[in-house]
């Protein structure tokens, strides 16, 4: 029938199979292998070029390599106070062209898709993902959270819709329940103004809805997965976090990054024993990977490492670590964190006016980047010291 041996039929079947060449393409790029996951996606739209997941996926890859050139790489980047303005460097031009394109082609096909079929959940749900990669763009990479307030309504609105089409849709719960849980999170006055224009909130709903997205098969699961290593440290669940890390690290084996986000999540946890066990193996691997590294990320693994050798009493590595972490740090709250690390060195040597040298310069970088967990820690070191 095929004219050769049927495993090769088979390979010339699944080489133009679009949900195989995605399946492809998202583990190369949760690996961090972009370009061979852009041209898994890019074979996928050869196969049928109006496949607009498959432009939306090229489009959401792009993103995570414009964010990895900005060095938001872990939850810290995330944990922060929103506001409507973020400063970030200017996107590299070929990469944002590159986005826009990918992306203006997925929302035309997913509108086109929804017109022609609005009482359809596959409809619903093409449409409002491409919207939540524009949104999540926008506010990441642009930093206009402002700015992202349509295309993130259009998403939360269609993928209520999807659910309301089909309750058995759990990967439309992932963009409905980060929205419900984002605007759970906001102070009042701006969580009625979320309600206002049409988003919902319900912190207990949200995460149901997230984890429940984690669980089911489908091509937003490894990212539900990632965005509950977010919540769940927000919600000081860190044996959910470092349990999800740990199965995202087995299916993504190459992504160093697990480990050094492991690491920190240890560290919050108060486990810096773990936390150093984790960033150890993490370190070992990057130093066999010889892949392009994230802006600024080697700053990330000294001062992450450096504080759980603060936390373990080990004053003379730590603080070769946290000076060497010092000329790499891309943000100021990576530099106002490691000088607080070294506040905390000089309160273990008994040097009091040098440690509140640190926290003072500590709490002037963070509070400058918006680091209100490190302001925090160190209105209380500044008060009580380190022991």
């Amino acid at each position: 029938m095929c004219g050769v041996p049927m495993a090769v039929c088979l390979a010339a079947l699944v080489a133009v199979d679009p949900p195989a060449l995605r399946a492809r393409g998202l583990e190369h790029g949760y690996n961090l292998d972009f370009d061979a996951a852009r041209a898994a996606f890019k074979d996928a739209i050869d196969a049928d070029p109006r496949d607009a997941i498959a432009y939306r996926l090229v489009a959401a890859t792009t993103w995570i390599e414009l964010l990895f050139e900005q060095g938001a790489i872990t939850v810290d980047d995330y944990l922060g106070q929103a506001r409507a303005n973020v400063a970030r460097r200017p996107p590299s031009a070929a990469l944002d062209t590159a986005f826009h394109d990918a992306l203006g082609r997925a929302l035309t096909l997913g509108d086109e898709r929804l017109r022609d079929h609005p009482q359809d959940a596959d409809a619903q749900y093409q449409a409002g993902a491409a919207y939540g990669v524009l949104a999540s763009y926008t506010a990441t990479v642009e930093g206009r959270v402002r700015g992202s307030f349509g295309p993130a309504r259009r998403a939360y609105q269609a993928h209520e819709r999807a659910l309301d089409l089909d309750p058995h849709r759990a990967d439309a719960g992932l963009i409905v329940g980060l929205y419900r849980y984002a605007v759970a999170n906001l102070p009042a006055p701006l969580r009625l103004v979320a309600y206002l224009v049409g988003f919902g909130g319900d912190r207990e709903r949200a995460l149901h809805l997230v984890e429940e997205a984690a669980r089911v098969p489908s091509e937003a699961q490894a990212n539900a997965l990632f965005t509950l290593i977010v919540m769940y440290n927000r919600e000081a669940r860190y044996d959910d976090a470092m349990r999800v890390i740990g199965e995202l690290q087995r299916r993504f084996p190459r992504n160093r990054l697990l480990w050094l986000e492991a690491g920190i999540t240890a560290l919050r946890a108060g486990r810096p024993a773990e936390a150093k066990a984790a960033l150890e193996e993490g370190l070992a691997r990057a130093s066999r990977d010889p892949r392009p590294r994230a802006f600024g990320e080697e700053a990330r693994w000294k001062y992450a490492y450096g504080a759980s050798l603060v936390a373990l009493k080990d004053r003379a590595a730590a603080d070769r670590e946290l000076r060497a972490a010092l000329p790499g740090a891309a943000r100021d709250w990576v530099r106002g964190r490691i000088h607080k690390e070294l506040g905390k060195l000089a309160d273990l040597a008994g040097d009091r006016a040098r440690a509140l040298d640190e926290y003072r310069l500590a709490d002037r970088l963070c509070r400058a980047d918006h680091d209100s967990d490190c302001a925090e820690d160190v209105k209380t070191l500044k008060k009580t010291g380190y022991r």
